[in-house]
């Protein structure tokens, strides 16, 4: 009989144990303990084709006007020849840049090699986006037209080389569209995280989230000139050919 009393006590404590864990344990999810309602996702317009800017873009070039939002290497009035709502390098004036500085971005832009095939390799059709004016986007005519690999057309130029050559023929218009994450530094001027970029090429992936190993260097190690810095503008190269531009857009990020 003592037995039984004890064995009886055990099995009504493990009851009540199980269900003082059922009643002080978690609360099951429900679907809406997930849910997150505010604030409200921003609205935007986007743009009528994927060409065109969304609204809170903001335009860079808008077919007539480069002094609006460009000047030179100096900061004075950009030499740069516009027309026909495009506006094309004019050899020996110097870069353009940006007024506005930005730190992480989206930027369309549209470029055209000269339609006349002068030069071979990096002597046809060469320019450049500068992100930030340190980190280079390479353009380059490379329609049958070879190169150094990490020089081609949609390079991070002397660092990473295309997935892909989806270069079109000279004098059709072409298009990047950039994503550019910005890099943080610590203290010492090292990166705490690089800058990173993703290039589409004519709508193909030609960088995936790439990570930059320094600022272009035409000679030299990348790593051994990063300097800390801020915010930068968009830069244009002048590298002496007619490379031609039009549709630039910009969403900070």
């Amino acid at each position: 009989m003592r037995k039984f009393g004890i064995l009886f006590g055990v099995l009504l404590f493990s009851a009540a144990s199980g269900l003082l864990a059922q009643t002080d344990g978690p609360m099951p999810m429900k679907p809406e303990m997930t849910e997150i309602w505010d604030p409200e996702v921003r609205i935007i317009a986007p743009g009528a084709t994927p060409m065109d800017a969304p609204s809170d873009a903001i335009v860079l070039f808008d077919g007539e006007n480069l002094e609006n939002e460009w000047t030179n290497g100096k900061g004075e009035k950009p030499g740069w020849k516009v027309e026909n709502g495009y506006f094309t390098v004019e050899k020996g004036t110097g870069v353009i840049k940006t007024k506005r500085v930005f730190d992480d971005f989206q930027l369309h832009i549209e470029w055209r090699s000269p339609e006349e095939v002068v030069g071979t390799s990096q002597g046809r059709g060469n320019s450049g986006v500068f992100l930030q004016g340190i980190y280079e986007v390479q353009i380059l005519d490379n329609h049958n037209n070879r190169t150094y690999r990490n020089g081609q057309a949609g390079s991070i130029y002397k660092q990473h080389a295309p997935l892909v050559n989806a270069s079109k023929g000279p004098g059709q218009w072409q298009v990047y569209d950039i994503i550019y994450t910005a890099p943080r530094f610590n203290e010492d001027d090292t990166y705490f995280t690089p800058p990173k970029v993703t290039v589409l090429h004519n709508g193909v992936l030609v960088q995936n989230n790439a990570e930059i190993r320094g600022p272009t260097e035409y000679i030299g190690v990348p790593e051994y000139s990063i300097k800390e810095h801020g915010p930068g503008s968009i830069i244009l190269q002048d590298h002496g050919n007619p490379v031609s531009f039009r549709n630039i857009w910009i969403r900070e990020l």
